[in-house]
């Protein structure tokens, strides 16, 4: 969407063979033990995204006691100084060294432009990172950005760093918005994209729940419902309810999806149809519908097990978020889907 070209480096097999059925070059590797030096003097910026389970509310949040050791590791890479091996023994998740390793190659490499990402609260990781790269010379903004305002039929939220050496930064213009009333300014959003706007699968496709798999069993959905040419009042009649607990986020077909979580079986988010009496009919969230959820193609090549797949959609940056994010940092445009297809 950008015109881009990108190497990416990824521990996950499946997530690797997703990537190069995708068109992007990608290295298996641990990034912690990779080292840098093929890299510099090649690469214009930096994109990272370490792994979120050891800090994300969805989960253990082991990362918030480890906090101590993970700041210390990134003023210590900061100052050329691989501290890593000895705080990492004092991690009680190993993943919690990870969101500092950015901070590695950032002081190795020193990129023209710099894009990070993580659940919210690693907010208080990226304002660190902020005052090391603004004494570099770089203009760094940090904050929350929603995904739903940029398109994307979810309403996801994550902490985001834009840095470049090379140009003024800051958050990305909104395209969307929940409320789409003109603002101060006069200017006038788009409204959120909701489930129903984009689950418009192909009609009469259907998908079986064990996926690929050779072996027999399973139930056949068909992926046109419950999102095909439905009238405004199914629309409020199917929800999708994201986990089994009693708090679970419950989101309406006309709205937005709620944050797709790693830390939950596919078969966690349901499609619900109530009349407001009871419920009548359910089924699990396919996984091309989750893709489409995540802003993603229902075909994208996704690869794995199922649960692999589900990971690789959850865990994933929605890519027209990704997009405008980028374009902030580098002042690339956003392509239109049409100009990227041509």
């Amino acid at each position: 969407m950008l015109g881009l070209t990108d190497i990416g480096l990824e521990w996950d097999a499946a997530a690797c063979t997703t990537a190069l059925a995708a068109g992007h070059a990608t290295i298996q590797t641990d990034v912690a033990a990779h080292p840098t030096d093929s890299f510099k003097d090649r690469i214009t910026g930096l994109i990272a995204s370490p792994p979120c389970q050891a800090w994300s509310r969805a989960g253990k949040r082991a990362g918030l006691t480890d906090q101590v050791m993970v700041h210390q590791a990134v003023d210590d890479l900061a100052h050329g100084r691989d501290t890593r091996a000895v705080l990492l023994a004092r991690c009680k998740d190993a993943r919690s060294l990870l969101a500092a390793e950015p901070m590695r190659w950032l002081y190795d490499l020193r990129p023209g432009w710099v894009c990070l990402e993580e659940v919210p609260d690693v907010l208080p990781l990226f304002q660190q990172y902020a005052s090391i790269l603004r004494i570099w010379g770089y203009s760094v903004w940090v904050g929350i950005l929603n995904a739903a305002d940029y398109g994307v039929p979810q309403t996801r939220k994550r902490a985001i760093l834009l840095a470049s050496r090379v140009r003024p930064v800051t958050a990305p213009e909104p395209t969307h918005g929940e409320n789409t009333d003109t603002d101060l300014f006069g200017i006038a959003r788009l409204p959120w994209v909701s489930m129903a706007d984009v689950l418009g699968l192909e009609p009469g496709l259907r998908i079986n729940t064990r996926g690929e798999r050779k072996t027999q069993g399973g139930n056949e959905f068909p992926c046109d419902r419950p999102s095909w040419t439905l009238t405004e009042k199914a629309r409020s009649w199917w929800v999708l309810r994201q986990g089994k607990r009693s708090n679970a986020t419950v989101r309406r077909l006309d709205q937005p999806a709620g944050t797709l979580v790693a830390g939950h079986a596919r078969h966690d988010f349901q499609w619900v149809k109530v009349d407001g009496r009871d419920d009548l009919e359910k089924r699990p969230l396919l996984l091309a519908e989750a893709a489409v959820l995540q802003g993603f193609r229902a075909t994208h090549p996704f690869h794995g097990s199922e649960s692999k797949q589900f990971l690789q959609i959850a865990n994933a940056v929605p890519p027209l978020l990704a997009a405008h994010i980028v374009s902030a940092a580098t002042g690339i445009p956003v392509r239109s889907a049409a100009e990227v297809a041509a």
